[in-house]
């Protein structure tokens, strides 16, 4: 589990305080409470963050269990202090995601999938629903590299840095790429009224 390579010009160095550096270590000698632990810790970020990106409840857990399978197989070779570890996870997860998305790409459907509505009931929520899908709509349409760095800054609520560090970028190029997916994002969505 080699972690990221160092810092470009204009990024902090990693801080060397990971939090879960113990838990990784504990995993990697195969304590199965350690294991559930860290499972419990980062699950629910990591169906976010797959499902925002994928739109889709099924491949975000598909992408979440081959992550944790990757951290199981890679974490007796996790080095502690190297890189933050849920910077590494991030990383792994949003790979994954975008392998996903290539498929999709590749393949061409006779018909749509069906999709359970998983809204609120037709008889309350309803404006409140057509905005959660306008929003995800607009963030599906973004470019892959503005809508990652919305959604690792927004809605992963990883600060500038770090969010910089998932992505491999300078954290100017990652400011430059919020500011443009903002915007885009405005524009798309300019006849909704601030509630």
């Amino acid at each position: 589990m080699a972690p990221p390579a160092p810092a470009r010009s204009g990024q902090r160095a990693v801080d060397k305080g990971d939090p879960d550096d113990e838990l990784v270590s504990r995993v990697a000698r195969g304590d199965p409470a350690a294991a559930r632990a860290l499972v419990a810790r980062k699950l629910p970020r990591l169906l976010s963050l797959a499902g925002r990106m994928l739109g889709d409840g099924g491949d975000a857990e598909d992408v979440a269990q081959e992550a944790f399978v990757r951290v199981w197989k890679q974490a007796p070779r996790w080095r502690p202090g190297a890189a933050r570890f849920d910077t590494w996870l991030h990383r792994v997860a949003l790979n994954l995601c975008y392998d996903r998305l290539r498929r999709r790409r590749e393949l061409a459907y006779a018909e749509p999938p069906e999709r359970v509505d998983e809204g609120p009931g037709p008889d309350r929520g309803l404006q409140a629903a057509d905005t959660g899908r306008r929003v995800s709509a607009a963030l599906r349409a973004l470019p892959e590299r503005q809508r990652e760095a919305v959604v690792l800054c927004h809605y992963q609520e990883l600060g500038n840095i770090e969010a910089a560090a998932v992505m491999g970028v300078s954290v100017e190029a990652l400011e430059s790429l919020l500011g443009r997916g903002r915007r885009a994002l405005r524009a798309a969505l300019i006849d909704l009224k601030e509630t």
